[in-house]
């Protein structure tokens, strides 16, 4: 059994994703026992650098990229013995889940469509003591030492918003758009004082909805002071059409992009944030397209080299998309069209009519 064997497995099956309906479609000199076939899962060990080496040269990187970076549960509620398995948090669920957590790192030229993944951790802190806070700095280090990636700005929701994680995108030169939650306290940035902490002007915090938003707020934004930052950043309230509010920050100090941080206005900041959007499709491309969470091989390995061989296939249809300028989507349901118009054209069982 071979990778490129599991891999393109993976781009031609649909709904059935386990190791006995592949070594059961395996026929002639490709044939595999479905032992042989766990064994492959169990006995790798493949890693995120094999998703970078493929996807180094597919980016198209720049100043104005982005980084993106978003958390998903590999649901596998079901699932009682798989190793790596642990009640979460899903977003798409809206509440806890047994499932595998992963955290994803996206790289985006910022056109629609325009977008793959470049590295990847499994959330498992019983196995490496590390929290997704941590994974996070370090897959951003390493994208910025390592890959030598020129994009400056980073993308992330409320949920990574961490006073390290700010510190460190600061330290690095880059700009962050992400939201924050309405309970955050700030102060503007004009009434900081020294050792701020510590002076009775405690009173000044506030609430982000709080602040004074008039008409020129909205528009511009506010620059502030979070609490335990040193360095300012800009807010924008951000109102939906339905009512609905998000609070979006940004630093935009230092970074080399063209906009400076006085001259972004609320539309462009949710418009960068809008990017974002992105890795959202990622993951439901991953889980619909090549059955990211339906491996139920119970080892944590063999869960592992499950997802680090989905990674690669999607980068397979992706790649295919691009070459028939359609969805990832539409470039694995033709498979399935292209086998319809033959069985049209010449039925393997014909009707059986009087």
């Amino acid at each position: 059994m071979t990778q490129r064997q599991y891999i393109e497995y993976l781009i031609a099956t649909t709904e059935n994703y386990t190791c006995s309906n592949l070594a059961a479609h395996l026929e002639g000199d490709a044939a595999q026992s479905h032992d042989a076939v766990c064994d492959f899962l169990s006995g790798q060990k493949l890693t995120p650098r094999g998703l970078w080496t493929v996807a180094q040269d597919l980016v198209q990187d720049g100043p104005d990229s982005y980084l993106i970076f978003d958390d998903s549960v590999q649901d596998k509620r079901y699932s009682a013995k798989i190793e790596l398995v642990k009640r979460q948090y899903s977003g798409a669920e809206g509440g806890l889940v047994r499932g595998i957590g992963v955290l994803n790192l996206l790289h985006s030229s910022g056109h629609d469509g325009d977008f793959c993944p470049l590295d990847y951790r499994i959330y498992a802190p019983e196995c490496d003591g590390k929290t997704k806070n941590e994974h996070f700095r370090e897959m951003l280090i390493r994208a910025v030492s390592d890959k030598e990636l020129q994009a400056k700005t980073v993308l992330f929701d409320s949920w990574y918003a961490s006073l390290d994680n700010l510190r460190l995108i600061e330290r690095l030169k880059l700009r962050f758009v992400t939201t924050l939650k309405s309970n955050r306290l700030v102060r503007l940035w004009s009434e900081t004082v020294p050792d701020d902490e510590k002076s009775p002007e405690k009173a000044s915090w506030v609430h982000l909805q709080e602040l004074d938003w008039n008409a020129q707020a909205l528009v511009e934004g506010i620059t502030v002071k979070l609490k335990a930052l040193a360095f300012a950043v800009r807010v924008f309230k951000i109102v939906a059409t339905n009512g609905d509010i998000e609070w979006l920050i940004t630093n935009g100090s230092h970074t080399g992009c063209d906009e400076q941080p006085s001259r972004l206005t609320a539309h462009d900041v949710k418009e960068k944030n809008a990017v974002r959007w992105h890795i959202e499709q990622l993951h439901r491309e991953l889980k619909q397209l090549v059955g990211s969470a339906k491996c139920q091989c119970r080892k944590a390995r063999s869960q592992r080299n499950h997802l680090a061989c989905c990674y690669l296939a999607w980068v397979a249809i992706k790649q295919r998309a691009r070459q028939l300028k359609a969805s990832c989507y539409h470039a694995k349901h033709k498979l399935w069209s292209d086998f319809l118009k033959q069985q049209l054209a010449n039925p393997t069982i014909h009707a059986y009519l009087p």
